[in-house]
């Protein structure tokens, strides 16, 4: 099962290594959205960010 990100809040004031987390995952500006895979790598990703997105399901 696939995950669709959405970034919802800016990365201005955020730690670096939150925003290369950021656009290692294909979002660069509020609104953007991509679809990752389910893994260990991807749940890391997302843990480390979960403040500043939105996940839900892909279809």
């Amino acid at each position: 099962m696939a995950k669709k990100i959405t970034l919802v809040k800016s990365l201005i004031a955020v730690k670096k290594d939150q925003i290369a987390t950021a656009n290692s995952l294909g979002l660069r500006k509020i609104g953007d959205v991509t679809v990752q895979p389910d893994n260990a790598q991807t749940q890391g990703k997302i843990n480390k960010i979960v403040h500043l997105i939105e996940v839900t399901d892909a279809e």
